[in-house]
C-alpha cells in the first residue's frame, strides 16, 4: 500500500525548473533515502512532500488524497496532523529545555502532555537530559530532542532533511540506530542526505539531477540485505 504518491510533480520558479516530471511511489513502512548534488531540487522536494510548499503542476497523494491543490492553512493542518519534520539547523527554541521543546509539538496537535514527552526522550535516550537547556546539550543530544519531537504526534510520515549532517561519527551512528529502530517500528521515513552511507540505510534511494530523477537505486538488493 502506498503512503505517497508523486505524480508528475514539477515545481517552476520564474524561469528555473527545479522539478520536472516526477513520478515516485513510497510505500507504507518504506524508508526511502533522496540524494543529489546542489541544486538538484532535493529541498525543493523535501519541502513540497513536508507541506511547505505547492507544486506548480502534478498531483501529491498523502494518505489517500490529493493535497496539491490544498490552501496554505490547510498545508499546515496535515503538516501537523500527519508529518514529523527533523532538521539538520534543529530549530530548537533556545529558552525551553529539551522536554518543553517536546512538548511545544503537542500544543500545536492536541494537549502537552509531559509524561508522554517524556517518555518519547527516554526513547531517545535522553530522559535524564530532559531539564537541559539547548545550550547545555551536544550536537548528538540536539538531533535526538528533534527526533523525539517529530515523533510525539505519532506522524504517518517522517520527513528529514540532512539528520546527520551536524554530527560527528559516533552521534552519527547514534542517530542512525534510532532510525533503524523507528524503520522496525513500522515507520515510514524520508531522508534527504548527502552522505552516501546514510542514503544506504534506506530501503531504496532517490537520485535527483537537474531537477529530475536520473536513477532509483535498490540498496536491499545492491547490499544483499
Amino acid at each position: 500500500m502506498n503512503l505517497l504518491e508523486l505524480k508528475d510533480i514539477s515545481k517552476i520558479y520564474g524561469n528555473v525548473k527545479a522539478l520536472q516530471d516526477i513520478n515516485l511511489e513510497v510505500s507504507q513502512g518504506e524508508w526511502l533515502s533522496i540524494m543529489g548534488p546542489s541544486g538538484s531540487g532535493k529541498s525543493t522536494m523535501m519541502n513540497i512532500i513536508g507541506c511547505m510548499d505547492k507544486p506548480s503542476n502534478g498531483s501529491v497523494i498523502l494518505d489517500g488524497a490529493d493535497i496539491s491543490k490544498e490552501s496554505a492553512r490547510g498545508l499546515t493542518d496535515i503538516r501537523r496532523d500527519k508529518i514529523g519534520l527533523i532538521f539538520q539547523q534543529f530549530h530548537l527554541i533556545s529558552y525551553l529545555t529539551a522536554l518543553e521543546n517536546v512538548m511545544v509539538a503537542q500544543y500545536y496537535h492536541s494537549m502537552p502532555d509531559e509524561k508522554e514527552a517524556l517518555e518519547a526522550l527516554d526513547r531517545v535516550g535522553l530522559g535524564e537530559r530532559a531539564k537541559h537547556l539547548p545550550s547545555q546539550l551536544s550536537g548528538g543530544e540536539q538531533q535526538r530532542v528533534c527526533i523525539a519531537r517529530a515523533l510525539i504526534n505519532y506522524p504517518m510520515l517522517i520527513l528529514a532533511d540532512e539528520p546527520t549532517g551536524n554530527l560527528d561519527e559516533a552521534n552519527e551512528s547514534i542517530v542512525l540506530d534510532i532510525f533503524k529502530q523507528m524503520h522496525a517500528d513500522g515507520r515510514t521515513i524520508i531522508v534527504v542526505t548527502h552522505d552516501p552511507e546514510v542514503a544506504l540505510q534506506a530501503q531504496r534511494t532517490v537520485v535527483l539531477e537537474h531537477g529530475k530523477v536520473a536513477r532509483i537505486i535498490n540498496n536491499e538488493q545492491d547490499t544483499g540485505r
